[in-house]
């Protein structure tokens, strides 16, 4: 009879012990938020860490001292961890039960932006890094893709993005759109709206019914006017060198071009 000790699976990997997992949470106060920074997905079942991480968080709120008040809003950042709607909302539950409130999701996924943004959330996408030549160690930000939307953004979300961001709904009063890219709103924009967000001037917003709390573009802003048209079309909003224009979005590229010298269109 084989009395030799069984051997553990080679490729099996350990589960980290729960201490491990709630130093990898991170807990960071900024201003009258709480930012809570999840560890970056490892390399076993996706089940099995997704458990893990729940126990990991919960471990993490009850060992903190209580330090922030009640429905504090937090930010939660994910980075490029894959999450889909049923996560979050047992993220937000797990939250709840510490008197926190869910409020934003940072993250460089596009689907758990599309998540989060469905499921109600105010989103801020990161631009993906790749680096290149790794004896140097040098990063460059990749072209981040559109980012399609099909829902009614409501007031008081915020949805991020270091791209063009497209809107298959309303943006309502209290709802903000912010993108490094253009803006279309297959609806009522209602809200804000800022494209161009790092400077890029040539970057334009259009919606199919043009009532905006704000426009910006670049560094530009401007306000609709106090007067709303008897009847609604399509329209862009544009720079041109006295500021912000609104026009019909019919024919637009081609009966407008962008003048860099000038900075804006005509």
């Amino acid at each position: 009879m084989d009395s030799s000790p069984p051997t553990a699976n080679p490729t099996q990997t350990p589960s980290p012990p729960l201490t491990e997992l709630y130093s990898q949470v991170h807990l960071k106060t900024e201003g009258e938020k709480l930012l809570i920074i999840l560890p970056k997905p490892g390399q076993r079942e996706p089940i099995n860490e997704w458990m893990e991480l729940e126990q990991g968080l919960k471990h993490c709120l009850k060992r903190s001292e209580p330090f922030w008040s009640a429905d504090t809003p937090v930010h939660l950042i994910v980075e490029d961890r894959l999450l889909d709607t049923r996560q979050l909302q047992i993220l937000a539950q797990i939250l709840q039960e510490s008197q926190l409130q869910l409020k934003t999701i940072q993250t460089s996924r596009r689907q758990t932006a599309v998540a989060a943004a469905t499921s109600g959330y105010s989103v801020e996408q990161q631009p993906i890094t790749q680096t290149y030549a790794a004896h140097s160690m040098q990063k460059q930000i990749l072209p981040a893709e559109p980012l399609y939307l099909k829902m009614t953004v409501r007031s008081g979300v915020e949805i991020r993005h270091p791209g063009t961001v497209i809107i298959q709904g309303d943006v309502n009063p209290g709802g903000t759109i912010i993108a490094d890219g253009d803006i279309l709103i297959w609806g009522c924009l209602r809200g804000v709206a800022h494209a161009g967000a790092t400077g890029n001037s040539e970057c334009t917003i259009m919606a199919l019914r043009m009532e905006p709390t704000q426009l910006r573009i670049a560094d530009v802003v401007a306000r609709a006017p106090s007067i709303s048209p008897a009847q609604f079309e399509p329209e862009v909003a544009f720079i041109t060198p006295e500021g912000i224009r609104i026009d019909q979005a019919y024919n637009f590229p081609k009966t407008h071009s962008f003048n860099s010298e000038m900075g804006g269109w005509k």
